[in-house]
């Protein structure tokens, strides 16, 4: 059985080190990993732990959730797998629908309020049939 414990409401300024000696109390500490901000580095507050066995790990639990460390309640549980989050590539757009004028142009479908200015950009008379009221030769 998985021996990973999950240790939540840490002080931002907590170290590897400081968690591997206190979770040392109450047993051989296999891993620490403080998880931080990518961009900043900074600590997020939590951090995963993992003992060497089973007793050891409930031993952690039951000792050290709700401990004081740094002023602030310590969460501690067994930690859960992670969750298959999908696809995570992109990163822009936060949820909003496409905006038609844009998505048309990544489709090949124009708007219907959209007019592609024949005359402007200078393509021969044969080919601005779909310009100026949609005749043939329109200008």
């Amino acid at each position: 059985m998985e021996t990973k414990l999950y240790v939540g409401n840490l002080p931002y300024n907590t170290t590897e080190n400081e968690l591997k000696d206190l979770f040392g109390e109450a047993g051989v500490v296999s891993d620490v990993i403080v998880i931080k901000d990518r961009a900043t580095g900074r600590s997020k507050g939590f951090a995963f732990v993992t003992m060497a066995s089973q007793a050891e790990m409930e031993t952690a639990i039951q000792r050290f959730n709700d401990y004081d460390f740094g002023g602030r309640p310590l969460k501690v549980s067994i930690a859960r797998p992670k969750e298959d989050r999908g696809d995570r590539r992109g990163g822009s757009g936060g949820g909003r629908p496409p905006n038609p004028v844009f998505s048309g142009f990544l489709t090949g479908r124009r708007p219907p309020s959209f007019r592609w200015g024949c005359t402007r950009i200078g393509l021969p008379q044969a080919h601005r049939g779909h310009c100026a009221g949609g005749s043939p030769g329109a200008q």
